[in-house]
């Protein structure tokens, strides 16, 4: 795809700020999202036939996915071509990322959609599947703190392309291409989903330990105890654990209630645990054992599990969705303009800040 980015990067106008791109390409993402959602909130929309979301929504989602692809990957070219490359950039863009990860695989989730019975994929596949991709993203960053290099496996890419392909097929095609069997009685989907578990273990989690081990016999690693090396991945799992148990020992069973919600949640919890690693790793100091999300989350959970909760368990998943979504935004909105002030630059300018 090199090619194509080289080629777009020689339009964008000099006076543009790398930042302003990032986020151009995240605010697509998003829109794509909710007017997705605005159409199958629960996920059951492409489970007829014909779909219940219109056509040239499929065709939409293609266009921005490829607007929001093409522009995450120019961002970089491009400030290094304005020469105004900062770490605030660098986090930026890999904050919005870990972000942006979770977004791409719920709007897929509404081509398939979920089990009926028939034809799509379960709720808790649906689950497992996006705790993989979060996994993978993780593991890049994990290596990243360890090593000082960020490890860009061809598997990006070759995402990007088969979400836009698939939109692109859903909107030619309909939805009916992902309800009959593909090959040999497999949708699919199946395909899909034995391919990304494929990569994640055999491909894309052994490139990270060997890289890790790489540097080690190297000496090149940046901590050199085994204790300081693990540290980022223990605030990860422990979340991994506990919206698990909350999903497997909801008394309600949340999941299947409220989907879009639920796996909304987790993303924006993931991000913003990601992104403390990635500060963590671009500043060289220590991430903190416990993140503190995951004190409030284990209450929750405690109350949902055992029974507290009781009929209100999906308006305390919605208040609590909102508040995290809420505070993860302040945390990023902070953090930017501390960086942004100690570097005496603006966030989406290349203007110089006047010193006071």
């Amino acid at each position: 795809m090199q090619p194509i980015w080289n080629k777009i990067i020689k339009i964008v106008p000099l006076w543009i700020a790398p930042n302003l791109l990032t986020f151009s390409g995240f605010v697509m993402i998003l829109v794509n999202y909710f007017l997705i959602s605005f159409y199958d909130w629960d996920y059951t929309a492409s489970g007829t036939s014909p779909g219940l979301v219109p056509t040239w929504v499929w065709l939409f989602s293609a266009f921005t996915t490829f607007c929001a692809y093409a522009l995450d990957s120019i961002d970089g070219k491009h400030a290094r071509r304005t020469q105004s490359s900062t770490p605030l950039g660098e986090l930026f863009d890999h904050g919005l990322d870990s972000w942006a990860t979770s977004i791409f695989v719920l709007s897929f989730f509404s081509v398939c959609s979920r089990d009926n019975g028939k034809t799509g994929v379960s709720v808790y596949t649906m689950y497992i599947y996006l705790s993989i991709v979060l996994f993978n993203f993780m593991c890049s960053h994990w290596e990243k703190y360890n090593t000082g290099v960020l490890f860009l496996p061809w598997g990006y890419d070759i995402s990007q392309v088969v979400l836009i392909a698939a939109y692109l097929l859903t909107g030619a095609v309909g939805v009916e291409v992902w309800q009959k069997p593909f090959l040999f009685g497999y949708y699919i989907t199946d395909a899909l989903v034995i391919l990304l578990i494929g990569f994640s273990l055999f491909l894309s989690f052994p490139q990270t330990l060997y890289n890790i081990h790489r540097a080690h016999l190297k000496k090149t690693l940046k901590n050199d105890s085994l204790y300081e090396g693990l540290l980022p991945l223990v605030s990860p799992l422990l979340l991994f654990v506990l919206l698990t148990v909350w999903v497997v020992l909801s008394p309600g069973n949340i999941l299947a209630k409220q989907p879009r919600l639920f796996l909304w949640m987790v993303g924006v919890a993931f991000s913003n645990v990601i992104c403390k690693v990635i500060i963590c790793q671009m500043s060289g100091t220590r991430p903190e054992l416990f993140h503190w999300f995951l004190f409030p989350l284990a209450l929750v959970v405690y109350a949902a599990i055992s029974g507290l909760l009781g009929w209100t368990e999906e308006a305390v998943l919605a208040v609590f969705t909102g508040l995290l979504t809420a505070a993860h935004v302040h945390y990023g909105v902070c953090v930017g303009k501390q960086l942004s002030e100690h570097l005496n630059i603006y966030i989406f300018s290349l203007k110089k800040r006047v010193q006071e």
